[in-house]
């Protein structure tokens, strides 16, 4: 939900401490981010009673103004505990980028690197800043595990650990030096350890929950057939983006990771954004933030439209990008350079879509007309995505291929407008 403030576990050099952060909220025309905490300090309690207890006895902290924060700070103990979703490993990051990258130590790190970009920009760390303008590598890990497959992912992931190695220590450093452990009344303290406790009390065994559930679904099954889980199984409840119709994409530059939106009209591409240039957000989080205000576009026109500004405006928005809506073009033209059995047909036929979608869009033929199979580079890439033993392969160099490839590449960065 929009305006809402997280309990988060930071792993640190000291140990394991819990503490509050309030994600980018608005007031009018501005944009607020904060974390618990007062001038230069961010507070940080090693048990979540003591976390409790500073915020029912104390009022002079930075999210006192929150809008929120009167009915936040009326929570129930139990409801201060940090979910998995934000406990974040920060020790354990060289060690994260260090190894293979896997689904969970990707979206791991990201969140890592995520929360403490969040931390430098709050608390004005400009070690942390360095950290992240010096090695812009660092934003290919928002991607996900679907950057990091084949040569060139490889490659990317071992930047990251460089950069991470090289740089990590002094950003760790700069956010252990601004954490400070206020002192808190132990009796407010106690009063949340007894919360805690009857609340663990209460817990009902969940593994009980669904043997009996289990248990039900099988008596169910042989007195009365099919369940309806059975049924669920057969086909998936569709997202609220297939039910709008619209996707949010992810593009993936030698500038960066961007996101929009995309739908097709009557098989048509029609793109967020007018007149030829796409719309393009650093973040999923600034994408939603853009949707919930009014602005003209040509989506603005599509009949769904008005359900995604409705779901961004209420906080309820969240932005989901499937595989085949990924799109990475860095070191395809590099592969193409290579030949045929350098090129993954994967990353290629992604490329192609986006490529011809945007100009599409804009009613510009150019890439059209630079991939008829009668030019090298579109007899190239028919080779490629339509493999035929039969046909002549495509013969070196292909030095002409990878510029024609880099000049419809740039045009098409050329298209994004970036927020």
């Amino acid at each position: 939900m929009a305006g809402d403030i997280v309990p988060i576990e930071l792993g640190l050099t000291d140990g394991d401490l819990v503490t509050l952060w309030a994600p980018e909220w608005r007031e009018g025309d501005d944009e607020w981010e904060a974390f618990l905490g007062r001038d230069e300090d961010l507070f940080g309690f090693e048990s979540v009673a003591e976390l409790v207890a500073f915020i029912r006895t104390e009022k002079e902290h930075d999210l006192d103004e929150h809008p929120s924060w009167s009915v936040f700070a009326a929570l129930s103990a139990d409801e201060f505990e940090p979910d998995d979703e934000h406990s974040y490993d920060l020790i354990g990051v060289p060690e994260m980028a260090a190894g293979d990258p896997s689904p969970e130590i990707v979206a791991e790190l990201e969140g890592c690197l995520s929360i403490v970009r969040s931390i430098g920009e709050v608390c004005e760390l400009d070690v942390v800043t360095r950290f992240f303008h010096a090695n812009p590598v660092l934003g290919a890990v928002s991607s996900g595990m679907s950057t990091f497959y084949g040569k060139d992912g490889e490659a990317l992931w071992t930047d990251i650990g460089l950069a991470v190695a090289k740089g990590w220590d002094a950003v760790l450093d700069a956010v252990d030096h601004i954490i400070t452990t206020p002192d808190v009344d132990q009796a407010a303290v106690a009063v949340a350890e007894a919360e805690l406790l009857a609340a663990a009390e209460n817990e009902v065994d969940t593994d009980d929950v669904d043997e009996a559930d289990e248990d039900l679904d099988l008596l169910d099954e042989d007195e009365s057939g099919p369940t309806d889980s059975d049924d669920d199984e057969d086909g998936d409840d569709e997202s609220f983006w297939s039910e709008v119709g619209i996707d949010p994409v992810r593009i993936i530059t030698r500038d960066g990771t961007y996101y929009s939106l995309r739908c097709y009209l009557d098989d048509a591409p029609v793109f967020l954004g007018r007149g030829g240039l796409i719309s393009v957000f650093a973040s999923e989080r600034a994408l939603a933030r853009y949707l919930a205000d009014a602005h003209d576009h040509d989506l603005a026109q599509v009949s769904t439209y008005e359900d995604i500004v409705h779901a961004a405006t209420d906080g309820s928005l969240e932005i989901e990008v499937t595989e085949e809506n990924v799109y990475v073009l860095p070191g395809l033209a590099e592969d193409i350079a290579e030949g045929p059995a350098a090129i993954d047909a994967e990353q290629l036929e992604l490329a192609v879509e986006l490529v011809s979608d945007a100009a599409d869009w804009a009613d510009d033929d150019s890439v059209k007309s630079a991939l008829v199979t009668s030019n090298p580079l579109g007899w190239l890439f028919s080779f490629v995505l339509r493999p035929d033993p039969t046909r002549l392969a495509p013969s070196a160099p292909f030095d002409a291929e990878a510029d024609a490839w880099r000049a419809l590449e740039h045009g098409f960065e050329a298209r994004l407008r970036k927020h």
